[in-house]
């Protein structure tokens, strides 16, 4: 998850503290970096199904998600291990994600270290992290599967990013803790870089972050949240003239 990518008063070295063992707590912002009940279950109830995933890059086009907060890179390995199970004979999948306060290699190690189903996209990550990370830090896993981590602040890096994205995980700090993560602004930002049909999905439910959503252009749909979270949202880009 991502620090505050539009406050410039916040520390540029994020504080770590280390709960139940190896679970990520950001001090600045009193929370957890996943969900303390299974980070990689969440991701694939809340940001793969949300996004009708895997299902919708078994076609063999390619396929471009885009990610607010890096985190631990959680969400990367675990949709990795599903693009890599799932995938048909072509296509390549591009993750991209924005992240202001990249993580070191050796906390992004213990912070993955709990989940053996993604042991092969833990070690592949980190033995490639750089030291410092900066600018666009690119990985690719196969040659078909490439990560891209732009280290910057989210509003900036989206607003002047060429491409456009077939999906998002929206997966900032808690919208209580972290507004600007999920303001009109950045929103509009997203919507703005989503092809047609194109979709996004979160762990959030408050009721500003569906307002700007929805102010932005998605429709929105909420569903039901992971491990008895009431709520989670949901939606589309509409296409034009359907």
């Amino acid at each position: 998850m991502e620090h505050d990518p539009e406050n410039a008063a916040r520390p540029a070295q994020q504080h770590l503290e280390w709960h139940e063992g190896d679970m990520p707590y950001s001090a600045e912002f009193g929370d957890h970096f996943y969900c303390r009940t299974d980070g990689r279950l969440e991701c694939g109830h809340v940001f793969l199904a949300g996004n009708g995933l895997p299902e919708r890059w078994t076609g063999g086009d390619d396929f471009t998600i885009g990610e607010l907060g890096f985190g631990t890179g959680l969400n990367l390995c675990e949709t990795v291990r599903q693009w890599r199970q799932t995938r048909g004979d072509a296509g390549n999948l591009h993750f991209i994600s924005f992240e202001r306060f990249p993580m070191q290699r050796g906390e992004i190690a213990r912070a993955l270290s709990n989940w053996p189903e993604i042991e092969r996209e833990r070690a592949e990550l980190t033995a490639h992290w750089p030291d410092a990370p900066d600018g666009t830090v690119t990985i690719d896993f196969d040659s078909r599967t490439r990560l891209s981590v732009v280290c910057g602040t989210a509003l900036e890096s989206i607003e002047t990013h060429p491409g456009r994205f077939d999906a998002w995980f929206l997966d900032g700090f808690a919208p209580s803790r972290n507004p600007d993560m999920w303001s009109l602004a950045l929103m509009s930002a997203l919507f703005a870089h989503t092809v047609e049909g194109g979709s996004f999905a979160t762990y959030a439910a408050a009721g500003f972050v569906r307002r700007n959503l929805q102010t932005a252009g998605f429709s929105v749909e909420r569903r039901q949240g992971f491990a008895g979270k009431r709520e989670m949202l949901c939606g589309k880009k509409p296409v034009v003239g359907v």
